[in-house]
């Protein structure tokens, strides 16, 4: 294995994710829909392992993170508690946007809306970070990690995005228009990716 072994999780919905609602940074915690897809990330985690020996368990600091975390942990026999949370895991701040809908953004300013729409890479939204903005605090992030280590993470979508870009070589435009999904379970290991 050349460099960490990472199984990297979206957390499962909010009532925000299925309102369209930008959350960004809002402390925003699971739904029953998102607590079933953590359940069921869990149990294909552990099945995929057979042990979690080894493996460091890591987390955004944001309670839908981490919620999605102790589910999965439980789901795999282990400890709820034990993991660790690291705050530059923390989704992309959306400034202005967060707590509106994609509709009352479309509605409220349309020339706008379309502007993130055809860059979402580098659009960023007043007070807020872009794609771009958060590739330093991902790479940091990635380059904290022991060379040889396994790690199981929790964790957003614009910073799953991010992640795909840095350790699959996505391009950027691509990535940045992906619809990170909440039940399925991302292996970075050797420059590639696989899905599970």
């Amino acid at each position: 294995m050349s460099g960490p072994l990472i199984y990297y999780i979206r957390h499962g919905e909010t009532d925000w994710n299925a309102e369209f609602r930008y959350q960004g940074q809002q402390d925003i915690p699971l739904n029953e829909k998102g607590r079933a897809q953590a359940g069921y990330n869990g149990d294909k985690l552990a099945q995929a392992l057979g042990s979690a020996d080894g493996f460091q368990f890591v987390s955004s600091p944001l309670c839908r993170s981490t919620e999605t975390m102790e589910i999965i942990r439980a789901k795999m026999q282990l400890p709820a508690k034990e993991y660790t949370t690291d705050d530059r895991l923390r989704e992309v701040c959306y400034g202005e946007f967060e707590g509106i809908t994609q509709a009352e953004f479309k509605a409220k300013n349309r020339e706008t809306y379309y502007e993130r729409k055809n860059n979402m890479w580098t659009f960023r939204p007043k007070g807020g970070e872009s794609h771009a903005d958060i590739v330093v605090r991902i790479k940091s992030w990635y380059d904290s990690l022991q060379a040889q280590g396994k790690y199981v993470v929790t964790a957003h979508g614009a910073v799953g995005r991010v992640t795909r870009h840095i350790l699959a070589g996505i391009p950027a435009d691509e990535v940045s228009k992906f619809v990170f999904p909440q039940d399925k379970i991302f292996v970075f290991s050797n420059g590639g990716e696989d899905i599970i």
